[in-house]
């Protein structure tokens, strides 16, 4: 009793493993069309899995004739099949090269090895359609973006004739160019004059820094936020504006509008709670950070 309880159990658990099923159809020695009883009876078979997918049909043959004439006998008994179940029942396009067939032996009933067996999932079992195939995804891992190489430092001519020199942050800048996008990055050393938008000459560095990572990285768009510190209503809107001139500078030198957005918050986005306690928490509070859109 013990072995065949071990045995009904040993059939279920590799029923439900392979979670796949078959149907079989005979055909008359060296034909390739169905008699009418086995039609009648694929029919039956359709008519009651229409939500099932086939995802091999294969041909036998029983061991008469030469191997030329069976593998040609054999294609089209599965393609007289397929031409009955088409456009009825779900079909896998490599059905064809899916074969099943060494999961069983020639029987010694020749009758019983002229058919086509249908094999296929059923519709509560087709999430796990590549897992039962034994299909594995391939696995694309995607390639690490070289680093850049930025400048560490850029002369700029002014208005005026003369030349400035404004060392660049070329971490910061690898930084902005490997950023996924939702990174917040704070644009460090970025001071405005006082009360205004206007932005002090020893900054305009920071300002070529996200220039040239722009120029560089042609996939990358970034919304630049303003924040101000200290005053819970920004009266001016002075962090938009912060914000805006930032953006017009990048668009002024060739960055497309549509990769450069802007906003201002004034305080409602504290890092420090209202009213600061010192001169360290106003100045967190009082910055431009950017956000990574797409990269």
């Amino acid at each position: 009793m013990k072995s065949v309880l071990f045995l009904l159990l040993f059939l279920f658990i590799t029923k439900s493993i392979s979670a796949q099923e078959q149907t079989s159809y005979y055909f008359d020695s060296n034909k390739f069309e169905l008699k009418n009883t086995e039609i009648q009876k694929l029919n039956d078979w359709i008519s009651k899995n229409q939500d099932v997918k086939i995802v091999a049909i294969n041909g036998y043959t029983d061991e008469d004739g030469t191997i030329g004439f069976n593998d040609t006998l054999a294609q089209k008994r599965v393609d007289f099949i397929y031409k009955l179940v088409k456009d009825k029942v779900k079909i896998r396009e490599d059905f064809k090269t899916r074969s099943f067939g060494k999961l069983h032996q020639h029987s010694d009933n020749k009758a019983e090895n002229r058919r086509v067996t249908i094999y296929y999932i059923e519709a509560k079992d087709l999430l796990r359609e590549d897992e039962i195939l034994g299909i594995k995804k391939e696995e694309i891992t995607p390639k690490p973006k070289p680093k850049k190489q930025f400048p560490e430092a850029i002369v700029i001519q002014n208005p005026n004739g003369t030349e400035s020199t404004f060392d660049l942050d070329v971490a910061f800048m690898q930084q902005v160019d490997a950023a996924k996008p939702g990174d917040k990055l704070k644009l460090d050393n970025l001071n405005f004059q006082l009360n205004t938008f206007a932005i002090v000459n020893e900054s305009r560095g920071k300002l070529y820094e996200l220039l040239i990572v722009l120029q560089q990285n042609p996939e990358l768009s970034i919304d630049i936020q303003g924040h101000l510190c200290c005053m819970a209503t920004d009266r001016t809107n002075l962090s938009y504006q912060r914000a805006k001139a930032i953006s017009q500078f990048l668009r002024m030198n060739g960055i497309e509008n549509s990769r450069v957005t802007y906003q201002g918050f004034g305080s409602s986005q504290p890092i420090y709670p209202l009213p600061e306690k010192n001169e360290e928490e106003r100045a967190a509070n009082r910055r431009v950070e950017i956000e990574i859109i797409k990269n």
